[in-house]
């Protein structure tokens, strides 16, 4: 039982030691293979930009030993190419020829790799100019004001637009450039928040900077009312109009320290009798035709005018 043990023991040990021959045998022989190399674009001219990405990668036929066929691909060294001397195709499209470059290529694979081919002979480029343009901000706000609070302003945004620098086909297509969300609940007092800008996906866009400021003038809003005469327009000369009021009421809502800017004079109430008769309406509609631009909002009471015509 000992015997077939070590005999055991003992041919395991002679099929290790021999496959290892063989595998060290095998690999020691130069075979040809295709390696796929990452690629990187050096000598772009300085006046262009690319416009859109180009080739990643690079399948090269190459005669070497196994050893270093297998170090060439598990170690994949970056392979550099010189985009210096392009041929023009069209107004934005380059292109070179990859065997232009293949003595630049073999100095860049492991010593004992020699370069047989290069499986693609051209790498066109997409090239532009590198421009720059204006371009509005869009916020994004979600402001909840205390009750009887409003914002008394326009909210602010500084500054309202950016300068974006870039490949000109990326920039041609951007009309607008989002903020991040600001989110404020309560509100009751003045706010300023410093709020980030949304970068455009491309690494090749540039900002002049990141962020803005959003601020807003808060206040309490108060209600108040007048009686208001009104006045009739389009009326036939010969059309003498009786009406049941002669004033409406218009109740308004302004900010606290505004109040006391608001007058009866600063509202101009007109009631067209020429929308009445195209309609065959029976009433006069009254339209606020002139308000100051402190109130926030405004109604009529009534909104409908009963008229009896005198002949």
């Amino acid at each position: 039982m000992k015997k077939v043990k070590r005999t055991s023991k003992k041919f395991i040990g002679f099929l290790l030691v021999s496959t290892l021959i063989w595998f060290l045998i095998t690999l020691s022989k130069e075979y040809v293979t295709t390696i796929t190399f990452p690629v990187v674009y050096k000598n772009l001219p300085q006046d262009k930009l690319l416009q859109v990405a180009p080739i990643k990668e690079l399948d090269v036929l190459v005669k070497a030993t196994g050893f270093k066929i297998i170090r060439s691909k598990f170690n994949k060294k970056q392979i550099a190419l010189d985009a210096s001397n392009l041929s023009k195709k069209s107004s934005k499209k380059y292109y070179f020829l990859t065997g232009n470059q293949k003595s630049t290529i073999q100095k860049q694979l492991l010593s004992q790799v020699e370069l047989q081919e290069i499986l693609l002979d051209t790498i066109y480029l997409n090239l532009g100019s590198l421009t720059s343009k204006k371009i509005p901000l869009s916020p994004n706000l979600d402001i909840k004001y205390h009750i009887g609070y409003d914002i008394l302003e326009p909210i602010k945004i500084e500054p309202d637009s950016v300068i974006i620098t870039g490949p000109e086909s990326q920039i041609d297509k951007i009309k607008s450039i989002n903020l991040k969300a600001l989110k404020l609940s309560d509100v009751k007092s003045n706010f300023t928040e410093k709020v980030a800008i949304i970068k455009p996906g491309s690494k090749n866009i540039k900002l002049n900077f990141d962020s803005v400021t959003i601020s807003g003038k808060v206040e309490k809003f108060t209600e108040g009312s007048f009686n208001i005469p009104f006045n009739v327009i389009n009326l036939p000369e010969d059309t003498e109009l009786n009406t049941l009021s002669k004033t409406v009421e218009v109740i308004f809502i302004v900010g606290l320290s505004n109040f006391n800017k608001i007058d009866k004079n600063s509202f101009v109430i007109e009631c067209d009798f020429k929308v009445s008769q195209k309609n065959n309406l029976s009433y006069l509609i009254p339209k606020v035709v002139g308000k100051p631009d402190l109130i926030k909002s405004f109604r009529i009471v009534p909104n409908k005018i009963d008229f009896l015509i005198q002949k």
